[in-house]
């Protein structure tokens, strides 16, 4: 027994020796890469020729663009939809605001409760302009049970927005003004304005925004109609003054807490119970620069209800010296966020964790969980003939997987080639590696039965369900599955699958994606090197499914749920899999640090005609039937302002 550890010791040895070496290599060619490029961006060839670099980069460009919608045909017809949508945008600036007739109704209607809602804003030498807005846009409000705590930390050459405020509260006893007598900061300033409010809700706007006329009625009635303790909305940034003049419309998730950790989307506008204070301190200064994500972490921690409510409800200023403009204007920002991310990690238990910016943005993170053991994670692979595809899995899970703790299981459909028959027998001879056959004979092919029949086989605590037509890209692509699925909230995990062309297979599904109104990929088609929709393809994140074609689950889970649904033998088992894992209260996860290539259909062709199409739509019919309260009530991770007949988050152009 000794012996035979000692071995495996020295073998594992080996192994991560080779892997650092390769990674060392690596690392040594990137500096020198690095050096190059240096030099040739500080040589004088370099800084003359950017007129014309910048004349190729945007036929570049455009012939990019045309590839990738496929034809020049396809390249004016996705102009013609921006066109749209840019036309679109207009119905969530102040064609959206409540003509006479609804302002009216609304002044009007009363709730059972109505609360008062206080909100803080603090004030630093705020231009006066910015000011009037701001404050205007709360005395329009429809819902009229509000207060408005204005907390003035500003210089003293600069009294003009003292003058403003204290002319604004004699005229309305709603706004309650004080004048600091030094600036305490942003955090500081908040929790000022927090020792004036009253009411039993507080909101929080900045000092040179604008609140939409409805924005606390549709808050008010969130409240009434599921006692939302936690509210927040959608958001628009605009400049040049005016609301409509837009420059990002940012549509929300419903609350997800991946989401959340990687990125404060949740950012305006929040309105929450004051129970969800603890003592009389909202922001902590040592987090300044990101105190709202800490404050979001931590109260919606404690909420019983968060809500969303799925409109443009607040317009954030862009202007040169704003945060909506650059996130470079406060540098600090960045190290306070993972501060506070971290700090909302060790409350919930978590250690040893890793938290790193993105591609995307400095402050959308990586967050690498600590691996708990070695857990064995058993890879189930479907296999009919396709010796090619099946050998350039293998190879690549052999040659490039860090994590060494596995097995694989092939389960053998019924092929017919002696190539196969060969390599199933040179496979025989790894240990980690055993072939099964499935016992059913029948005509046909169900995903659903050969995979159950798989995990049956399975030793391992984690299963990994696999395509044959796939390759590994990432080295470290189990790791980054494992960290999400030992958690004890999350079900399924999947990663990010690409075509051979590098564009995206799959990033996640979004339900009523599709002309079948049942379930489609997000991102489909785009670029490998695509940030996606405010920085998606570059942080983990919650989704209500992830494709079976690489779905890591507990093996206890996917047990308990009954495993693949076996009626739907080709399409959709994954989806309503992680459906049901959804129902028990779990939640799937997208990642996009687990890198494959998926050559899609070689294994059993395209469902688009014939009987492959006759069997989904049968499929899909009873997706639909199954799952039909889930599917009125919309992906909550997939606002409803966004079109179900294209996967980019395109708007829902009427």
């Amino acid at each position: 027994m000794n012996d035979n550890l000692q071995k495996i010791y020295e073998e594992q040895s080996k192994k991560c020796t080779e892997l650092a070496d390769k990674v060392a290599d690596l690392e040594a060619l990137n500096d020198d890469l690095t050096f190059k490029l240096e030099r040739i961006k500080n040589s004088s060839f370099w800084k003359l020729s950017a007129p014309f670099r910048k004349i190729i980069h945007f036929f570049t460009r455009q012939i990019t663009r045309i590839k990738n919608t496929g034809s020049f045909r396809g390249l004016i017809a996705k102009i013609r939809h921006k066109a749209h949508e840019k036309r679109a945008m207009k119905q969530y600036g102040t064609l959206s605001f409540p003509d006479l007739g609804e302002r009216k109704r609304q002044i009007e209607f009363k709730f059972p409760q109505m609360p008062k809602i206080s909100l803080l804003v603090p004030l630093y030498n705020t231009p006066s302009r910015f000011l009037n807005e701001m404050i205007n846009s709360v005395r329009n409000q429809t819902y009229a049970n509000w207060e408005l705590c204005l907390a003035d930390g500003s210089d003293e050459k600069n009294r003009a927005a003292e003058k403003i405020c204290r002319k604004f509260s004699l005229e309305d006893d709603r706004i309650i003004y004080k004048k600091l007598a030094q600036n305490e900061g942003i955090s500081g300033n908040t929790n000022q304005c927090l020792s004036l409010a009253t009411g039993e809700y507080i909101g929080l706007l900045d000092h040179d925004d604008i609140l939409h006329p409805a924005a606390l009625f549709a808050y008010v009635t969130a409240i009434n109609e599921q006692n939302a303790d936690y509210i927040y909305c959608d958001e628009a940034t605009f400049h040049r003054g005016k609301v409509d003049k837009m420059i990002t419309l940012h549509f929300k998730p419903d609350f997800a807490i991946d989401n959340l950790r990687a990125n404060n989307y949740i950012c305006h506008f929040s309105v929450f119970s004051r129970h969800l204070l603890e003592g009389d301190e909202l922001f902590r200064p040592k987090f300044d620069g990101s105190q709202d994500h800490d404050m979001i972490l931590r109260l919606t921690n404690r909420a019983k209800k968060i809500v969303h409510v799925p409109q443009i409800l607040y317009y954030w200023r862009s202007h040169r010296m704003s945060a909506a403009s650059d996130i470079s204007v406060k540098p600090y920002a960045i190290a306070a966020a993972k501060g506070a991310v971290a700090d909302h990690l060790r409350v919930k238990g978590f250690e040893n964790f890793r938290i790193s910016s993105t591609r995307a943005y400095e402050i959308i993170f990586k967050i690498a969980y600590q691996i708990i053991g070695t857990p064995k994670i058993s890879l189930i692979i479907a296999n009919k003939d396709h010796r090619d595809d099946l050998r350039r899995l293998i190879d690549s899970i052999i040659e490039k997987s860090t994590y060494n703790n596995y097995e694989i299981i092939i389960v053998e459909n019924n092929s017919k080639t002696a190539e196969i028959t060969a390599y199933y027998q040179e496979l025989k001879a790894n240990p980690q590696i055993r072939i099964f056959e499935y016992p059913e004979k029948k005509a046909g092919f169900n995903y659903s039965a050969i995979n159950n029949f798989g995990v049956s086989k399975a030793e391992g605590d984690f299963i990994l369900l696999l395509n044959n037509d796939m390759e590994v890209i990432r080295i470290n692509w189990l790791e980054e599955l494992l960290m999400y699925a030992q958690r004890e909230d999350v079900g399924a995990v999947g990663g990010k699958l690409y075509y051979a062309d590098k564009t995206i297979q799959h990033a996640g599904v979004v339900l009523g994606l599709g002309a079948h109104r049942t379930a489609g990929h997000s991102h489909y088609k785009q670029h490998r090197e695509n940030l996606g929709y405010m920085g998606r393809l570059c942080y983990a994140q919650n989704v209500s499914a992830v494709t079976g074609a690489c779905l890591m689950v507990k093996k206890s889970l996917f047990e308990e749920v009954g495993g693949l649904d076996e009626s739907f033998a080709i399409s959709l088992n994954d989806v309503d899999f992680c459906l049901k894992l959804r129902e028990k209260g779990c939640l799937n996860i997208f990642t996009p640090f687990a890198e494959l290539f998926h050559y899609e259909s070689k294994s059993r062709g395209l469902d688009d005609h014939g009987e492959k199409a006759a069997r989904y739509d049968e499929e899909s019919a009873r997706f639909r039937e199954k799952w039909s309260n889930v599917l009125l009530a919309g992906d909550p991770y997939y606002n409803v302002n966004f079109s179900l007949d294209k996967s980019d988050f395109s708007l829902a152009v009427k």
